[in-house]
Protein backbone atom coordinates (compact mmCIF):
# COMPACT_ATOMS: atom_id res chain seq x y z
CA UNK A 1 0.00 0.00 0.00
CA UNK A 2 1.83 3.33 -1.16
CA UNK A 3 1.69 6.78 0.96
CA UNK A 4 1.07 8.84 -1.71
CA UNK A 5 0.68 8.67 -5.71
CA UNK A 6 3.59 10.60 -6.40
CA UNK A 7 6.84 11.56 -4.89
CA UNK A 8 9.05 14.17 -6.38
CA UNK A 9 12.92 14.10 -4.72
CA UNK A 10 15.78 16.35 -4.87
CA UNK A 11 14.30 19.13 -6.25
CA UNK A 12 15.02 22.98 -5.25
CA UNK A 13 11.66 23.65 -4.68
CA UNK A 14 9.84 27.46 -4.88
CA UNK A 15 7.09 26.98 -2.29
CA UNK A 16 6.25 30.94 -2.93
CA UNK A 17 4.76 30.99 1.11
CA UNK A 18 3.40 33.96 2.52
CA UNK A 19 5.56 35.58 4.01
CA UNK A 20 8.62 33.35 3.50
CA UNK A 21 12.02 35.32 1.62
CA UNK A 22 13.96 33.84 -0.99
CA UNK A 23 11.12 32.15 -2.95
CA UNK A 24 10.18 29.85 0.17
CA UNK A 25 13.67 27.75 -0.84
CA UNK A 26 13.96 24.39 0.05
CA UNK A 27 17.23 22.49 -1.35
CA UNK A 28 16.79 19.50 -2.09
CA UNK A 29 13.24 18.95 -1.56
CA UNK A 30 10.74 16.76 -1.40
CA UNK A 31 7.30 16.74 -2.36
CA UNK A 32 4.43 13.77 -2.09
CA UNK A 33 0.95 14.12 -4.12
CA UNK A 34 -2.12 12.01 -3.06
CA UNK A 35 -5.63 12.58 -4.70
CA UNK A 36 -4.40 15.51 -6.40
CA UNK A 37 -3.03 17.16 -3.08
CA UNK A 38 0.16 18.61 -1.36
CA UNK A 39 0.23 15.60 1.34
CA UNK A 40 4.17 16.22 2.44
CA UNK A 41 6.46 18.83 2.13
CA UNK A 42 10.18 18.75 2.99
CA UNK A 43 13.38 17.91 2.25
CA UNK A 44 14.33 14.79 0.86
CA UNK A 45 16.60 13.56 4.07
CA UNK A 46 13.48 13.95 6.43
CA UNK A 47 11.70 11.08 4.84
CA UNK A 48 12.91 8.32 6.63
CA UNK A 49 11.29 5.39 4.91
CA UNK A 50 13.10 3.43 2.04
CA UNK A 51 12.28 6.01 -0.58
CA UNK A 52 11.34 3.12 -3.23
CA UNK A 53 7.86 2.20 -1.41
CA UNK A 54 6.79 5.01 -0.52
CA UNK A 55 4.52 5.98 -3.60
CA UNK A 56 3.56 4.82 -7.11
CA UNK A 57 5.82 7.02 -8.97
CA UNK A 58 9.02 8.18 -7.85
CA UNK A 59 10.76 11.26 -9.80
CA UNK A 60 14.27 12.33 -8.83
CA UNK A 61 14.32 16.03 -10.27
CA UNK A 62 17.85 16.12 -9.72
CA UNK A 63 18.19 19.19 -8.42
CA UNK A 64 16.00 21.01 -10.94
CA UNK A 65 13.50 23.82 -9.78
CA UNK A 66 9.82 23.32 -9.13
CA UNK A 67 6.95 25.76 -8.52
CA UNK A 68 3.75 26.46 -8.29
CA UNK A 69 1.74 26.27 -11.95
CA UNK A 70 1.60 30.27 -13.81
CA UNK A 71 -1.43 31.60 -13.30
CA UNK A 72 -2.26 34.18 -15.84
CA UNK A 73 -4.94 36.41 -14.23
CA UNK A 74 -6.30 38.53 -16.89
CA UNK A 75 -6.56 37.22 -20.59
CA UNK A 76 -8.94 38.21 -23.53
CA UNK A 77 -7.98 34.75 -25.16
CA UNK A 78 -11.29 33.94 -26.52
CA UNK A 79 -11.89 36.46 -29.70
CA UNK A 80 -12.41 35.98 -33.64
CA UNK A 81 -10.72 37.59 -35.87
CA UNK A 82 -7.16 39.02 -36.54
CA UNK A 83 -6.30 43.00 -36.01
CA UNK A 84 -2.32 42.50 -37.70
CA UNK A 85 -3.52 45.25 -39.65
CA UNK A 86 -4.30 47.71 -36.31
CA UNK A 87 -1.02 46.81 -35.19
CA UNK A 88 0.44 48.29 -38.47
CA UNK A 89 -1.13 51.53 -38.28
CA UNK A 90 0.06 52.10 -34.71
CA UNK A 91 3.59 51.97 -36.22
CA UNK A 92 2.73 54.46 -38.76
CA UNK A 93 1.65 56.23 -35.82
CA UNK A 94 -2.30 56.14 -35.59
CA UNK A 95 -2.90 55.96 -31.98
CA UNK A 96 -4.91 53.28 -30.03
CA UNK A 97 -7.59 56.00 -29.17
CA UNK A 98 -8.04 57.03 -32.92
CA UNK A 99 -8.49 53.38 -34.02
CA UNK A 100 -11.40 52.87 -31.57
CA UNK A 101 -12.92 56.42 -32.66
CA UNK A 102 -12.73 54.74 -36.37
CA UNK A 103 -14.69 51.84 -35.66
CA UNK A 104 -11.35 49.56 -34.93
CA UNK A 105 -10.31 48.42 -31.64
CA UNK A 106 -12.91 46.55 -29.81
CA UNK A 107 -15.19 47.10 -31.86
CA UNK A 108 -13.35 45.42 -35.06
CA UNK A 109 -13.18 42.14 -32.81
CA UNK A 110 -16.59 42.26 -31.65
CA UNK A 111 -17.63 41.85 -35.50
CA UNK A 112 -15.68 39.32 -36.03
CA UNK A 113 -16.96 37.43 -32.44
CA UNK A 114 -20.31 37.70 -32.93
CA UNK A 115 -19.86 36.38 -36.53
CA UNK A 116 -18.09 33.71 -35.52
CA UNK A 117 -19.88 30.33 -34.44
CA UNK A 118 -19.48 28.07 -31.54
CA UNK A 119 -17.13 26.08 -32.76
CA UNK A 120 -15.08 28.45 -35.37
CA UNK A 121 -14.33 30.40 -32.07
CA UNK A 122 -13.28 27.35 -30.16
CA UNK A 123 -10.69 26.72 -33.09
CA UNK A 124 -9.13 29.87 -33.63
CA UNK A 125 -9.18 30.50 -29.65
CA UNK A 126 -7.71 26.82 -28.73
CA UNK A 127 -3.79 27.44 -29.97
CA UNK A 128 -3.29 30.88 -27.65
CA UNK A 129 -4.69 28.19 -25.13
CA UNK A 130 -2.38 25.38 -25.52
CA UNK A 131 0.79 28.15 -26.08
CA UNK A 132 -0.22 29.17 -22.47
CA UNK A 133 -0.05 25.84 -21.00
CA UNK A 134 2.80 24.78 -22.70
CA UNK A 135 5.01 27.34 -20.64
CA UNK A 136 3.48 25.87 -17.31
CA UNK A 137 0.09 27.87 -17.36
CA UNK A 138 -2.27 25.78 -15.28
CA UNK A 139 -5.00 28.26 -14.24
CA UNK A 140 -6.38 31.36 -16.62
CA UNK A 141 -8.61 33.79 -16.54
CA UNK A 142 -10.78 34.41 -19.75
CA UNK A 143 -12.83 37.44 -20.09
CA UNK A 144 -15.89 38.22 -22.44
CA UNK A 145 -16.10 41.01 -23.89
CA UNK A 146 -16.01 40.62 -27.52
CA UNK A 147 -19.66 39.81 -27.68
CA UNK A 148 -21.43 43.21 -26.05
CA UNK A 149 -24.87 41.69 -26.25
CA UNK A 150 -26.06 38.50 -24.60
CA UNK A 151 -25.61 35.77 -26.87
CA UNK A 152 -22.44 36.39 -28.17
CA UNK A 153 -21.14 36.94 -24.41
CA UNK A 154 -22.28 33.55 -23.46
CA UNK A 155 -21.08 31.93 -26.43
CA UNK A 156 -17.56 33.45 -25.66
CA UNK A 157 -17.92 32.20 -21.72
CA UNK A 158 -19.07 28.81 -22.99
CA UNK A 159 -16.11 28.26 -25.24
CA UNK A 160 -13.82 29.34 -22.14
CA UNK A 161 -14.87 26.57 -19.68
CA UNK A 162 -14.40 23.93 -22.74
CA UNK A 163 -11.15 24.85 -23.48
CA UNK A 164 -10.56 24.43 -19.51
CA UNK A 165 -12.62 20.68 -19.59
CA UNK A 166 -11.07 19.69 -22.73
CA UNK A 167 -7.24 19.94 -21.08
CA UNK A 168 -7.20 19.43 -17.91
CA UNK A 169 -7.03 23.24 -16.84
CA UNK A 170 -8.65 25.65 -14.53
CA UNK A 171 -10.14 28.19 -15.74
CA UNK A 172 -12.24 31.27 -14.22
CA UNK A 173 -14.54 33.14 -16.17
CA UNK A 174 -14.99 36.98 -16.09
CA UNK A 175 -18.01 38.87 -18.23
CA UNK A 176 -16.70 41.99 -19.13
CA UNK A 177 -19.71 43.06 -21.22
CA UNK A 178 -18.90 46.34 -20.75
CA UNK A 179 -15.86 46.92 -22.36
CA UNK A 180 -17.10 48.99 -25.15
CA UNK A 181 -20.18 50.23 -26.53
CA UNK A 182 -21.75 47.99 -29.17
CA UNK A 183 -22.71 49.51 -32.50
CA UNK A 184 -26.45 49.37 -31.85
CA UNK A 185 -26.14 51.65 -28.88
CA UNK A 186 -23.89 54.07 -30.12
CA UNK A 187 -24.19 57.16 -28.69
CA UNK A 188 -26.33 55.56 -26.43
CA UNK A 189 -24.12 54.43 -23.89
CA UNK A 190 -26.24 54.27 -20.64
CA UNK A 191 -28.67 52.40 -22.70
CA UNK A 192 -26.25 49.93 -23.11
CA UNK A 193 -25.71 49.64 -19.56
CA UNK A 194 -29.12 49.31 -18.52
CA UNK A 195 -29.17 46.38 -20.56
CA UNK A 196 -25.72 45.09 -18.85
CA UNK A 197 -27.14 45.35 -15.44
CA UNK A 198 -30.92 44.15 -15.79
CA UNK A 199 -30.03 41.56 -19.02
CA UNK A 200 -26.98 40.40 -19.14
CA UNK A 201 -25.64 40.05 -15.75
CA UNK A 202 -28.94 38.59 -14.29
CA UNK A 203 -28.92 35.99 -16.76
CA UNK A 204 -25.24 35.01 -16.95
CA UNK A 205 -25.59 34.96 -13.00
CA UNK A 206 -28.40 32.93 -13.52
CA UNK A 207 -26.91 30.13 -15.68
CA UNK A 208 -23.85 30.77 -13.06
CA UNK A 209 -21.19 30.46 -16.27
CA UNK A 210 -19.24 33.52 -14.89
CA UNK A 211 -16.73 33.87 -11.80
CA UNK A 212 -16.74 37.50 -11.46
CA UNK A 213 -17.83 40.75 -13.34
CA UNK A 214 -15.10 43.09 -15.09
CA UNK A 215 -15.15 46.85 -16.60
CA UNK A 216 -13.04 49.02 -18.94
CA UNK A 217 -13.04 52.57 -16.99
CA UNK A 218 -12.26 54.78 -19.13
CA UNK A 219 -12.61 57.93 -21.39
CA UNK A 220 -12.99 55.33 -24.73
CA UNK A 221 -14.86 53.02 -22.00
CA UNK A 222 -17.21 53.57 -19.79
CA UNK A 223 -17.38 56.29 -16.99
CA UNK A 224 -16.78 56.28 -13.44
CA UNK A 225 -20.65 56.59 -12.75
CA UNK A 226 -21.43 53.91 -15.13
CA UNK A 227 -19.03 51.70 -13.76
CA UNK A 228 -19.94 52.02 -10.79
CA UNK A 229 -23.74 50.88 -11.73
CA UNK A 230 -22.42 47.57 -13.37
CA UNK A 231 -20.81 47.31 -9.88
CA UNK A 232 -24.37 47.60 -8.40
CA UNK A 233 -25.35 44.97 -10.51
CA UNK A 234 -23.12 42.30 -9.97
CA UNK A 235 -23.12 43.05 -5.91
CA UNK A 236 -26.87 42.52 -6.41
CA UNK A 237 -26.54 38.80 -8.40
CA UNK A 238 -23.58 38.15 -6.02
CA UNK A 239 -20.51 38.07 -8.16
CA UNK A 240 -17.35 39.43 -7.61
CA UNK A 241 -15.50 42.50 -8.82
CA UNK A 242 -12.47 43.35 -11.04
CA UNK A 243 -11.44 46.54 -13.06
CA UNK A 244 -9.83 47.85 -15.69
CA UNK A 245 -8.79 50.70 -14.39
CA UNK A 246 -6.51 54.10 -14.59
CA UNK A 247 -4.93 52.86 -17.97
CA UNK A 248 -4.74 55.93 -19.84
CA UNK A 249 -6.30 58.45 -17.67
CA UNK A 250 -7.06 58.59 -13.82
CA UNK A 251 -10.88 58.33 -13.59
CA UNK A 252 -9.71 56.46 -9.68
CA UNK A 253 -11.10 53.16 -11.19
CA UNK A 254 -8.99 51.73 -8.84
CA UNK A 255 -10.50 53.37 -5.87
CA UNK A 256 -13.84 52.67 -7.21
CA UNK A 257 -12.94 48.73 -6.92
CA UNK A 258 -11.67 48.96 -4.02
CA UNK A 259 -14.75 50.27 -2.61
CA UNK A 260 -16.38 47.22 -3.75
CA UNK A 261 -13.65 45.25 -2.09
CA UNK A 262 -12.99 44.12 -5.82
CA UNK A 263 -10.48 41.32 -6.42
CA UNK A 264 -8.09 44.01 -8.51
CA UNK A 265 -7.21 46.90 -10.66
CA UNK A 266 -5.69 46.24 -13.84
CA UNK A 267 -3.61 47.50 -15.78
CA UNK A 268 -3.59 50.87 -13.42
CA UNK A 269 -0.28 52.86 -14.81
CA UNK A 270 -2.04 56.40 -14.22
CA UNK A 271 -3.16 55.40 -10.72
CA UNK A 272 -3.34 57.89 -7.61
CA UNK A 273 -1.78 57.79 -3.91
CA UNK A 274 -4.99 58.15 -2.94
CA UNK A 275 -6.14 55.11 -5.04
CA UNK A 276 -3.42 53.16 -4.05
CA UNK A 277 -4.03 53.62 -0.48
CA UNK A 278 -7.75 52.82 -0.89
CA UNK A 279 -6.56 49.13 -2.61
CA UNK A 280 -3.83 48.44 0.59
CA UNK A 281 -7.20 49.24 2.98
CA UNK A 282 -9.42 46.36 0.58
CA UNK A 283 -6.92 44.41 -0.43
CA UNK A 284 -7.30 44.64 -3.80
CA UNK A 285 -4.53 43.22 -6.19
CA UNK A 286 -2.73 45.27 -8.76
CA UNK A 287 -2.44 43.54 -12.00
CA UNK A 288 0.27 44.61 -14.04
CA UNK A 289 0.12 44.15 -17.77
CA UNK A 290 3.81 44.67 -19.12
CA UNK A 291 2.99 43.44 -22.37
CA UNK A 292 0.45 45.87 -23.39
CA UNK A 293 2.58 48.57 -21.91
CA UNK A 294 5.13 47.62 -24.46
CA UNK A 295 2.92 47.10 -27.44
CA UNK A 296 1.63 50.38 -26.68
CA UNK A 297 5.13 52.48 -26.33
CA UNK A 298 3.34 53.62 -22.98
CA UNK A 299 5.64 55.63 -20.76
CA UNK A 300 3.48 56.72 -18.02
CA UNK A 301 4.90 53.71 -15.34
CA UNK A 302 2.25 52.31 -12.57
CA UNK A 303 3.02 53.55 -9.18
CA UNK A 304 5.16 50.64 -8.18
CA UNK A 305 6.91 51.81 -5.20
CA UNK A 306 3.37 52.89 -3.99
CA UNK A 307 2.31 49.86 -4.12
CA UNK A 308 5.68 47.96 -2.78
CA UNK A 309 5.54 50.52 -0.08
CA UNK A 310 1.48 50.05 0.94
CA UNK A 311 1.96 46.33 0.66
CA UNK A 312 -0.63 46.36 -2.40
CA UNK A 313 0.15 42.72 -3.90
CA UNK A 314 1.09 42.94 -7.41
CA UNK A 315 0.54 40.54 -9.99
CA UNK A 316 1.58 40.08 -13.68
CA UNK A 317 -0.60 38.76 -16.70
CA UNK A 318 -0.46 38.43 -20.39
CA UNK A 319 -3.19 40.31 -21.29
CA UNK A 320 -3.98 38.20 -24.31
CA UNK A 321 -5.68 39.87 -26.57
CA UNK A 322 -5.82 40.72 -30.21
CA UNK A 323 -5.43 44.69 -30.36
CA UNK A 324 -3.22 45.82 -27.69
CA UNK A 325 -1.03 42.95 -26.44
CA UNK A 326 -0.86 40.20 -29.26
CA UNK A 327 1.13 37.43 -27.03
CA UNK A 328 0.35 33.66 -25.84
CA UNK A 329 3.45 34.06 -23.35
CA UNK A 330 3.62 34.19 -19.90
CA UNK A 331 7.58 34.01 -19.35
CA UNK A 332 8.26 36.44 -22.50
CA UNK A 333 5.63 39.05 -19.99
CA UNK A 334 7.82 37.84 -16.91
CA UNK A 335 10.55 39.09 -18.83
CA UNK A 336 9.06 42.66 -19.97
CA UNK A 337 7.98 42.85 -16.05
CA UNK A 338 11.48 42.90 -15.16
CA UNK A 339 12.95 45.22 -18.11
CA UNK A 340 10.02 47.77 -18.05
CA UNK A 341 8.69 47.91 -14.37
CA UNK A 342 12.15 46.92 -12.70
CA UNK A 343 10.70 44.28 -10.90
CA UNK A 344 12.75 41.64 -9.04
CA UNK A 345 13.05 38.40 -10.25
CA UNK A 346 11.01 36.99 -7.22
CA UNK A 347 8.23 39.45 -6.95
CA UNK A 348 7.51 38.83 -10.66
CA UNK A 349 7.18 34.64 -9.96
CA UNK A 350 5.03 35.77 -6.91
CA UNK A 351 3.30 37.88 -9.33
CA UNK A 352 2.48 35.00 -11.37
CA UNK A 353 1.81 32.37 -8.64
CA UNK A 354 0.29 33.61 -5.19
CA UNK A 355 -0.33 37.02 -6.13
CA UNK A 356 -2.24 35.69 -9.50
CA UNK A 357 -3.99 33.74 -7.00
CA UNK A 358 -5.30 36.13 -4.73
CA UNK A 359 -6.59 38.19 -8.25
CA UNK A 360 -8.57 35.39 -8.57
CA UNK A 361 -10.26 34.64 -5.19
CA UNK A 362 -8.94 31.48 -5.47
CA UNK A 363 -5.44 31.83 -3.34
CA UNK A 364 -6.66 28.79 -0.76
CA UNK A 365 -6.28 26.47 -3.61
CA UNK A 366 -3.60 27.55 -5.82
CA UNK A 367 -0.30 29.50 -5.73
CA UNK A 368 2.25 28.28 -3.70
CA UNK A 369 3.66 24.90 -2.44
CA UNK A 370 1.88 24.09 0.94
CA UNK A 371 0.17 21.29 2.51
CA UNK A 372 -3.52 20.48 1.34
CA UNK A 373 -3.69 23.08 -1.31
CA UNK A 374 -3.98 21.46 -4.97
CA UNK A 375 -0.71 19.71 -6.64
CA UNK A 376 -0.96 22.12 -9.54
CA UNK A 377 3.25 22.30 -10.13
CA UNK A 378 5.52 22.78 -12.78
CA UNK A 379 9.03 21.12 -12.93
CA UNK A 380 11.81 23.47 -14.76
CA UNK A 381 15.06 22.05 -16.37
CA UNK A 382 16.70 25.25 -14.28
CA UNK A 383 18.27 25.56 -10.82
CA UNK A 384 17.35 29.07 -9.83
CA UNK A 385 13.95 30.69 -10.14
CA UNK A 386 15.65 33.90 -12.21
CA UNK A 387 16.04 31.54 -15.23
CA UNK A 388 12.34 32.05 -15.61
CA UNK A 389 12.42 35.95 -16.48
CA UNK A 390 16.28 35.70 -17.42
CA UNK A 391 16.03 33.88 -20.56
CA UNK A 392 13.62 34.39 -23.64
CA UNK A 393 12.69 32.00 -26.92
CA UNK A 394 13.80 28.41 -25.00
CA UNK A 395 10.40 27.13 -23.13
CA UNK A 396 12.40 24.81 -20.02
CA UNK A 397 9.22 22.93 -18.91
CA UNK A 398 10.43 19.50 -17.66
CA UNK A 399 7.05 18.48 -16.97
CA UNK A 400 3.52 19.83 -15.24
CA UNK A 401 1.72 18.64 -12.45
CA UNK A 402 -2.40 19.30 -12.99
Amino acid sequence: MFKWDTLIINATIATMEEGSLAYGMIEKGALGILNGRIEWLGTTAGIKNSIETLAKELIDAEGCLLTPGLIDCHTHLVFGGNRADEFEQRLNGVDYQEIARNGGGILSTVRATREASFDELYQQSLPRFQALISEGVTTVEIKSGYGLDFESELKMLQVAKKLGDEHGIQVKTTLLAAHAVPPEYKDNADGYVDVICTEIIPKIAGLNIADCVDAFCEGIGFSYEQTKRVFDAAARWGLPVKLHADQLSDLNGAALVAEYAGLSADHVEYTSLKSVKAMAKAGTVAVLLPYAFYVLKETKLPPIEAFRKHNVPIAISTDCNPGTAPSSSLLTTMNKACVAFSLTPEEVLTGVTRNAALALGIEDEVGSIEFGKKADLVLWNIKHPADLCYWQGLNRVQRIFK
